[in-house]
């Protein structure tokens, strides 16, 4: 997938005409990661195939449990001084991340050290962006890069009286379905969500083209006011808070629990993560996808990205840097692209990868399947859709889950909820950044 340099290329042709090489232990690069379900046994394919293409690097895959649990391990592993050579840092890390000089070795200067020139322009440009510096140097590989859509019940909707080839486009369509599927007795909830705080909050901003704050919601600069408190959000969020006391919308939880209350045909409507297929497709539903809802007059705009990416730790070997570059030529090739695409529900993060699947009838064949991309890839992103970025974003989600865990307990209102995440985020903001 990168080329490899000159250099590089004429040391390998030189050494193989020497004397009979040595045969040495294989370097050992353990992959931290967050991956459960089918996408940990993506991840663990991916490894064998990549240790039996070759003989000298041996990829060890290690789960470290939820994404927010895998940074946190990973920043004390490497405190400890015993980082693992790659870590899965999930898209609200990514500020953490970059901020943290001297601890990551940025992929493009990785790949450099391997031997391989980094080509920005083969990625699909919102990803690369979204995990590289203003100056384009790409920090982290983009590993499994997500958008979020809607995922619905077939059966239920048919059931329900509902169309279930044209699923609802706009919330409050979402939302009237939603009181159906129950009412009607098809279900015992219409609609839940994974994720509030990067589906209903983040991409929401995005989708809508409102602001989530200040500073072009932090790619400007760390000085950031956030803003989604705004009437929109309130909206948004006091229906869902209405739903909740007659039970049509269910909260799973903070990351992505709530998928189990749709495979288990509990809920009839779900917003998760495109990465979510995989486990989809095991549970048996008969699902139909859908584009994330939006409001009419305000979006659609364009998603931005989520999953996580491969971050390098510092501090370790040019053996160890060589053979993760190799690791990241491997995950750079289409046809490994193509199958994790094809497999997972993750996007595709090379163009090359993107073109073969369209090329090959997969989207003709996969109604919805190519949802998550266009909706990434739609819109040219305004100001208030390029993404989210803050020093502690983990910190200003978990924030925000406390306050949405009240409203949907019914001890608050959405705009109380909304408020106070907004001062209790900004007072966290201001202590990150020193101000």
């Amino acid at each position: 997938m990168f080329k490899r340099s000159l250099a590089a290329s004429t040391a390998i042709f030189v050494i193989s005409l020497g004397l009979p090489a040595i045969a040495n232990a294989a370097t050992d690069l353990q992959w931290w990661h967050a991956m459960t379900g089918a996408n940990n046994e993506v991840v663990n394919q991916l490894a064998k195939e990549f240790n039996e293409s070759q003989s000298e690097y041996t990829i060890t895959p290690v789960f470290k449990g939820t994404y927010p649990e895998t940074l946190n391990a990973g920043i004390a592993a490497f405190r400890s001084q015993q980082a693992p050579a790659i870590i899965q840092v999930f898209d609200a890390g990514s500020g953490v991340m970059m901020g943290a000089e001297g601890a990551i070795v940025p992929a493009a200067e990785v790949l450099q050290k391997g031997g391989y020139t980094f080509d920005k322009s083969q990625y699909l440009a919102g990803i690369a962006a979204y995990y590289s510096k203003p100056d384009g140097t790409m920090l982290s590989f983009p590993y499994n890069s997500s958008s979020p859509i809607m995922y619905y019940n077939k059966d239920m909707f048919a059931k329900a009286g509902l169309d279930a080839e044209n699923p609802p486009k706009t919330w409050p369509e979402v939302f009237e379905a939603a009181k159906k599927i129950k009412t009607s007795g098809a279900g015992a909830c219409g609609l839940t969500s994974t994720w509030l705080t990067w589906i209903q909050t983040e991409n929401f901003a995005a989708w809508n083209n409102v602001a989530y704050g200040t500073n072009e919601n932090g790619l400007g600069g760390n000085d950031v006011k956030l803003q989604f408190n705004s009437p929109l959000f309130v909206q948004h969020f006091q229906a869902i808070a209405d739903l909740a006391k007659d039970e049509n919308f269910r909260y799973g939880g903070r990351t992505s629990e709530a998928k189990q209350l749709f495979m288990s045909g509990e809920c009839a409507i779900l917003t998760e993560s495109s990465g979510g297929l995989g486990d989809i497709v095991k549970s048996g539903v008969n699902y139909g996808i859908g584009q994330l809802p939006y409001y009419e007059g305000q979006g659609p705009q364009n998603t931005i990205p989520g999953g996580a990416s491969l971050w390098v730790f510092g501090g370790k070997s040019d053996a160890e840097y060589k053979g993760v570059a190799e690791f990241f030529n491997f995950l750079s090739q289409t046809k490994i692209q193509v199958r994790l695409h094809e497999v997972s529900g993750y996007m595709p993060v090379t163009n090359a990868a993107y073109e073969e699947t369209k090329k090959s009838g997969f989207y003709d064949k996969n109604p919805g399947r190519e949802t998550p991309i266009l909706q990434m890839m739609g819109k040219a992103p305004t100001e208030n859709s390029k993404g989210v970025r803050l020093v502690n974003l983990p910190q200003v989600r978990d924030i925000m889950n406390e306050e949405f865990e009240a409203m949907l307990a019914g001890q608050q209102d959405a705009k109380t909820a909304l408020d106070k995440a907004v001062e209790r985020g900004n007072a966290a903001i201001a202590e990150a950044v020193g101000n």
